[in-house]
């Protein structure tokens, strides 16, 4: 896999160190990595608008007009997939960082061995992302990434697939348990829930991060908790 980075910070010292950490990793990892440099969130987001295939993000959060919060708040907008670490000198954002999914946020200066840790979990993360459920449709073969799959729900012998878009299909839910990975969890007897979406659990009903609101099942509270610290 070919990943790539942009490192967004105002400070050309600390990001000409993030560039060196990241020819560093790579060398280390064996990994393929190209990444470029952005004196802004405006001046990447101009970028963004031509070219959305980016793997990983790193953001410093005080940056002049636009900081680094907002910025990733625009891209989450249109894009699940991206991996964001923060890069900052104060703690006190830490919880706006869960509203755009970041992956970690990384005091500086930064720990070399800390950094690289991280860079391992974003790119393992990519790479998880490219793997799909493929659906024969009509005749056609329907190619779904799995981070795209918000949850998965059976109505008789049909098995509704929510994604971008929906697909139905005839077939069981147990079939589709095999065909998933560990970013999933099955919830009672007629639904699959993937872990990566969602927002609150409470005894009663599950909220994703696109604001759907699902019943929780008599019993699957604590099984579902357990689920979701597993994958954490």
């Amino acid at each position: 896999m070919v990943c790539r980075a942009a490192v967004c910070d105002d400070c050309r010292k600390d990001a000409e160190y993030v560039l060196q950490l990241l020819d560093e990793w790579k060398t280390k990892r064996g990994e393929i990595l190209t990444a470029e440099v952005f004196s802004g969130g405006e001046q990447f987001l101009f970028r963004y608008a031509e070219d959305k295939n980016w793997d990983i993000l790193l953001l410093d959060i005080e940056m002049g007009a636009m900081d680094g919060i907002t910025l990733a708040k625009t891209v989450r907008r249109d894009n699940e997939a991206v991996q964001i670490i923060f890069l900052t000198g104060y703690s006190d954002y830490i919880a706006e960082g869960y509203e755009v999914a970041a992956l970690h946020y990384l005091m500086k200066p930064l720990a070399r061995e800390k950094f690289f840790s991280v860079l391992d979990r974003a790119v393992e993360k990519r790479k998880q992302q490219d793997r799909c459920l493929n659906l024969e449709l009509s005749g056609e073969m329907v190619r779904i990434p799995f981070y795209e799959i918000r949850y998965l729900e059976v109505l008789r012998n049909y098995v509704t697939v929510h994604a971008a878009e929906d697909y139905t299909v005839k077939r069981s839910l147990g079939e589709f348990e095999a065909m998933l990975d560990e970013r999933f969890s099955r919830v009672g007897r007629s639904m699959i829930l993937n872990l990566t979406c969602i927002r609150s659990v409470t005894k009663t009903e599950v909220r994703l991060s696109d604001g759907t609101v699902l019943p929780l099942p008599r019993g699957a509270y604590e099984p579902l908790n357990r689920a979701i610290i597993q994958h954490t």
